[in-house]
C-alpha cells in the first residue's frame, strides 16, 4: 500500500477487519457491527484490494487470518482503542455519577469486598449502582465480551497466562487486568474432626473425604492438579458452587474443604471451623480484576478499580487473617 492508497483508505474498513479478526467469522462480526454479512464481505474485499493480500482464508465454518493479517491486527486494534478512548467521554465524577456497574465475582470475593465497597459508595458515590452477578467460570472473558458484566474479580491464572503469552507474541490483547489482593488456600474442617488436632499429613489428607467448591460442578480443581503432580489423588464426595455453602457443610460433617484463608473469619461459622495448612506446596492466590479494554463504561473503570483496591485494603485491615 502506497502513502496515496492509505490517504484514500476508508477507515471504517479497519473496524470491520478488527471485528472479523476477533470473531474469526464474517457472520458473527456482522452481528457485532449490526450490519449485514454481505456488507462485511464487501468491506473485506475492499481492504484486500488496498493491502494486496488475501487477509483471510476459509477455515471450517469460519475464517483463518493470513500472516499479513496477523501482523496488521495488533496495530489496527491498538489504533482503534486509542481513537475510541480519545473520543469517549473522559470525565467521571463519582459524586454526581449515576452509572450502573455490573461485577461478576464468587461469594467469597463478594463477602470480602462488597461491605467495604458499600461504605465507600455511600460517602463518595451515592448514586452509583453496583449489581453483582455470579462468577460461574474461571475464564470470564465471554461475559465481558458480551457486556454481561463490566468487570470480573477473581482468581484467573490461566486467563492471565494467556493474555501474557498473546502480548509477548505480538497478538492483539482485548482484555486488561489489575491485581487487587493476594491470599492463600487452607484446609478447613469442623472442630472435633478426627484430623483437627494433629498435623495434617499428605497421607491423611488424601485419605479424607473432600468437598470441592466448583463453579462448573466438575470434580477436579487446583488442588487436584497439584496432587497429580505428586502422583496422588483425593476422594471428592461432593461439589458445591459457593464457598459459603462449603463452610457450612464442613462445619456440620466430616468432610473437609479448601477455602481462601481470608474468607474463613467471615463465613459466619468460623467458631465451628478448624484451619490447617495444606500438606502440599501451593502458589499464592492472586485476586485480579479483569475487564474488556473496549468496555461500555471505560471512563468509570479507573475509578472502580481504585475503589475496589481501597475496599480490599479496608477489608484486610479490619479482618484478622
Amino acid at each position: 500500500m502506497t502513502p496515496h492508497d492509505f490517504r484514500s483508505l476508508d477507515l471504517n474498513l479497519l473496524r470491520v477487519f478488527d471485528e472479523v479478526m476477533a470473531e474469526r467469522s464474517l457472520t458473527r462480526a456482522a452481528d457485532k457491527l449490526a450490519i449485514t454479512q454481505p456488507a462485511v464481505s464487501n468491506a473485506m474485499r475492499r481492504l484486500r484490494d488496498a493491502v494486496g493480500d488475501e487477509l483471510l482464508v476459509r477455515h471450517g465454518h469460519g475464517v483463518q487470518p493470513t500472516a499479513r493479517a496477523q501482523a496488521l491486527w495488533p496495530v489496527v486494534r491498538e489504533t482503534l482503542d486509542k481513537l475510541s478512548h480519545s473520543f469517549a467521554p473522559q470525565k467521571f465524577e463519582p459524586t454526581t455519577a449515576t452509572n450502573t456497574l455490573v461485577l461478576a465475582m464468587a461469594d467469597a470475593t463478594a463477602a470480602t469486598l462488597i461491605p467495604q465497597l458499600v461504605d465507600i459508595l455511600e460517602q463518595e458515590a451515592p448514586s452509583v449502582v453496583i449489581r453483582l452477578v455470579p462468577l460461574t467460570t474461571r475464564d470470564p472473558r465471554d461475559l465481558l465480551d458480551a457486556e454481561t458484566a463490566d468487570m470480573a474479580v477473581g482468581y484467573f491464572p490461566a486467563v492471565l497466562a494467556d493474555l501474557t503469552a498473546r502480548a509477548q507474541s505480538g497478538a492483539a490483547v482485548s482484555h486488561d487486568n489489575r491485581r487487587l489482593y493476594d491470599t492463600e488456600y487452607v484446609a478447613v474442617m469442623r472442630k472435633g474432626h478426627p484430623l483437627a488436632d494433629m498435623p495434617l499429613t499428605l497421607e491423611h489428607y488424601c485419605a479424607a473425604r473432600h468437598l470441592l467448591v466448583s463453579f462448573s460442578g466438575r470434580a477436579y480443581g487446583f488442588i487436584d492438579e497439584a496432587l497429580a503432580a505428586l502422583g496422588r489423588t483425593r476422594y471428592i464426595a461432593m461439589t458445591v458452587n459457593q464457598y459459603t455453602t462449603a463452610a457450612r457443610v464442613v462445619s456440620q460433617s466430616d468432610l473437609i474443604t479448601v477455602l481462601p484463608r481470608h474468607f474463613v473469619p467471615i463465613t459466619g461459622v468460623a467458631h465451628g471451623l478448624q484451619v490447617q495448612p495444606l500438606p502440599l506446596e501451593m502458589t499464592a492466590v492472586h485476586i485480579d480484576a479483569l475487564w474488556h479494554k473496549r468496555g461500555p463504561q471505560r471512563a468509570a473503570y479507573d475509578w472502580l478499580l481504585q475503589t475496589l483496591g481501597r475496599a480490599a485494603v479496608k477489608a484486610f485491615t479490619q479482618t484478622p487473617i
